[in-house]
């Protein structure tokens, strides 16, 4: 499929391909509705097997976040960047700010914030170059969105069971969770506190290692996460992860994680988790308290009124599920027609953003 063809199928208003050859800076900002308003979403970092793969990591991951500030209330737009590059040893206060000043360039339609690979200080960088970046530390800012997506998820795990088994508690069950970084972190804390029995993994073990003993979690083999016995199975790496081969191995009742675009495709894998009877909480849904978090900045941050959206989390999974048992469609379906009513009620109103947002603070 042509370029154009891929980004228009998906329904992208703006992609930016940003290069600068004395920073080594290749990234790619995708730009994929602004009805609601300037579009909002973190920059990734991360060493891609090919560029068509970081292009097609940016596209999902903006689409996904126009639906996820749709569906939580959200005023902003969906956007999403990519830096190619490995994490652990590319990264370097210049070639941040030569991509701050890319950002800048999109006066105010792109507003970044971090992402898998990225972190605080990342974004202090990007903040020298341009105002229009959150989650930075400071007076006026968010910080690190971690904790609050992890009691996003924590929320609609939460009401997933109320859904699955009658009542909203994890006490002694058996979760497994994919991943080990922030957001993990601050959830498996989340379970461990409410009696759940939690086993982690991640492809870097130190990292699961360092986890466990903070939480009193049980570490297993990445190569054993799909197939541990356990009632709710909780993505929180990267995407792409249910697919063909992986879905029939799973022996849970539950998928809630944070971890973004979790279905390899959309419609066929979530088919998939239905028909073995495995209810799939919307990852773009449980996973949205870190988009209210970094929002919360455009407006002025309030972290007590930001932890109690979060926790709204729980009521907008509810319905989703409620929706979904209503009129047999699948829960992923649910999801899309909230947003997408949303979005079509305001798209008239709003249209295409092209001003410049205030950022209270800078």
């Amino acid at each position: 499929m042509e370029f154009f063809d891929v980004v228009n199928s998906m329904g992208h208003e703006q992609v930016v391909l940003c290069s600068d050859p004395v920073t080594g800076l290749r990234a790619i900002i995708c730009i994929h509705n602004t009805s609601l308003g300037p579009a909002l979403g973190g920059t990734r970092m991360w060493k891609y097997e090919s560029d068509q793969a970081a292009l097609t990591d940016a596209l999902r991951l903006s689409r996904g976040m126009t639906y996820k500030a749709a569906v939580s209330g959200v005023n902003l737009g969906g956007g999403k960047a990519v830096i190619l590059g490995d994490p652990r040893t590319d990264k370097n206060e210049t070639l941040f700010r030569a991509y701050g000043r890319m950002v800048e360039t999109l006066r105010g339609r792109y507003i970044t914030a971090e992402d898998v690979g990225t972190s605080v200080r990342d974004m202090e960088w990007i903040r020298m170059e341009t105002k229009y970046v959150t989650g930075v530390g400071g007076p006026g800012g968010s910080g690190d969105p971690s904790p609050v997506t992890a009691l996003g998820v924590f929320s609609g795990m939460l009401a997933s069971a109320k859904k699955m088994w009658g009542a909203d508690t994890l006490s002694g069950k058996k979760i497994v969770v994919q991943g080990a970084g922030n957001v993990a972190s601050y959830l498996i804390s989340h379970l461990t506190d409410a009696g759940a029995t939690v086993y982690v993994s991640d492809i870097y073990e130190e990292k699961a290692v360092n986890v466990a003993k903070k939480t009193g979690a049980s570490v297993i083999k990445a190569s054993d996460v799909f197939t541990t016995k356990c009632d709710i199975f909780s993505p929180n790496a990267l995407g792409g992860i249910l697919d063909d081969d992986v879905i029939p191995q799973l022996t849970c009742s539950i998928v809630c994680g944070g971890a973004n675009n979790q279905l390899k495709s959309e419609q066929k894998h979530a088919q998939m988790l239905h028909e073995r009877g495995i209810m799939y909480a919307p990852d773009y849904v449980v996973n949205s308290g870190g988009l209210m978090n970094v929002a919360s900045e455009v407006d002025g941050y309030e972290q007590s009124k930001v932890m109690r959206q979060a926790e709204g989390i729980y009521d907008i999974t509810m319905n989703i599920l409620n929706i979904s048992a209503d009129r047999n469609i699948l829960t992923i379906d649910a999801s899309n027609a909230i947003a997408e009513e949303r979005l079509a009620k305001l798209r008239h109103v709003h249209g295409t953003y092209v001003g410049s947002p205030t950022i209270r603070g800078v």
